[in-house]
């Protein structure tokens, strides 16, 4: 078994080794997606099917997060990253043997996409959490540019190569890809030996209480350091306001510009080269010393790029195309810091708990943003959300620089701090044992 080390240069192969079989893992799941998202299309052609697609691939992230992010912080992380690929795999190969028997019907395409979600909340935030214990803190930003970078570059691959796989082969030889992108993933994980944080000596055995009160540590630790607490709020807000906008997408090129699916498809691709730019970037330069300060300089940056987009007028399509691909750009040099700065700071043994606390909040804000951006886009205009999703970008990101619990976020005073036993919970909130 491969150790490694991250004080060393004996972290570079194994790490990377298992990086590159999760982002083949990544393209397989993107390209499935595609395939059955395109299937529903097919057989259905109806927006409410599609909608409860969308929904069903939510829902476990939004719901059991927490919950898996408590359990993973208690799991062997190498050993739930295997099983994750592995179910996945499993489920994806009955799916195909159902369609090749020609009895594929909605309800299995749902069941799937559910269990593919359930096992990737898991997923997610094991790699999360152990990227911190198998890379140099120095390196954390750098990394988490290159991950924003490699998810821009499958937004922009998977699409089209899915297309090519669905005209070329069966739908059931598509879902055998991914089949064979997990067990890319899973034999480097068979043979490296991810770290683990350190466990209290006499850990209680997992049930309905013990997990409960996992939960809430999650919640108190975020709640206790109140500028992760802020940066939280401030992330919601921005994925309630800013995701609708980028559903209205397609009102915005069809509507205001009136233009059509190829316009569509220069957006897309506007953002997707933008993030990959950016990726790349923050991967090269690392960003600044204060990470937080890269974080807000790119939430600016993307507020300005959205008005860019809210404001063009109807006749200067370019205009947006370019604010499109500035928002992409700056999109993973204010999310890539902050990842590092949770893979830095938190306490190992609470990271994958604080990971799906916070993506729990910002999955559960989309749904919300839609709710209220779809008619308020219908009576005031689609660039209306733009407008109101930029300046709120701006005001929170220029205001950032001037709240001092953010400013010092990474600062140990005002950090939740381990305490004996191996459990890093916030001070005076300690529960008398049970």
């Amino acid at each position: 078994m491969i150790k490694i080390d991250p004080t060393t240069g004996q972290w570079k192969v194994p790490f990377f080794a298992i990086w590159t079989g999760q982002a083949f893992s990544l393209l397989g799941s993107m390209l499935v997606q595609f395939a059955l998202v395109w299937w529903l299309t097919q057989q259905t052609g109806s927006a409410t099917v599609l909608a409860m697609a969308t929904l069903v691939a939510l829902l476990p992230g939004i719901i059991i997060g927490p919950f898996a992010g408590a359990l993973v912080d208690r799991w062997n992380r190498r050993m739930v990253m295997m099983v994750a690929d592995s179910s996945i795999a499993v489920a994806t190969l009955l799916l195909a043997y159902i369609y090749w028997r020609g009895a594929m019907q909605p309800w299995h395409v749902y069941a799937i996409m559910l269990f593919r979600s359930f096992a990737g909340t898991f997923h997610w935030p094991a790699m999360q959490a152990s990227t911190s214990l198998m890379v140099p803190k120095a390196q954390l930003a750098r990394i988490a540019g290159l991950n924003q970078a490699l998810n821009g570059a499958m937004n922009i691959i998977s699409p089209p190569l899915g297309a090519l796989l669905i005209s070329a082969f069966p739908l059931y030889g598509v879902l055998a890809v991914d089949v064979v992108t997990a067990l890319l993933a899973v034999v480097p994980l068979g043979f490296v030996a991810v770290p683990q944080p350190e466990q209290s000596p006499s850990p209680e055995p997992v049930g309905v209480r013990s997990l409960w009160r996992d939960v809430r540590e999650g919640f108190r630790y975020i709640w206790g350091w109140k500028g992760l607490f802020l940066v939280m709020m401030m992330a919601t807000v921005l994925n309630l306001l800013l995701n609708p906008a980028f559903s209205l997408m397609p009102i915005l090129i069809t509507q205001h510009f009136r233009l059509g699916a190829l316009q569509l498809g220069w957006m897309d691709s506007a953002w997707g080269i933008g993030v990959i730019a950016g990726g790349l970037a923050l991967s090269a330069w690392g960003g600044f010393k204060r990470r937080i300060f890269t974080t807000m300089l790119g939430v600016v940056g993307m507020g300005v790029g959205t008005l860019l987009i809210g404001f063009s007028p109807a006749n200067a399509f370019g205009l947006a195309l370019g604010g499109m691909a500035l928002t992409g750009l700056l999109n993973p040099i204010a999310n890539g810091p902050l990842h590092a700065i949770v893979q830095d700071l938190v306490a190992p043994e609470m990271q994958a708990r604080v990971f799906t606390v916070i993506q729990s909040l910002a999955m559960l804000m989309s749904p919300l943003g839609l709710a209220v951006a779809g008619p308020l886009a219908d009576a005031f205009g689609v660039q209306t959300w733009f407008i109101i999703g930029g300046l709120s970008c701006l005001a929170i990101g220029i205001g950032g620089f001037f709240v001092p619990a953010i400013v010092h976020l990474e600062d140990d005073h005002g950090r939740p701090q381990p305490v004996a036993g191996g459990a890093a919970l916030v001070a005076g909130m300690v529960e008398p044992a049970e």
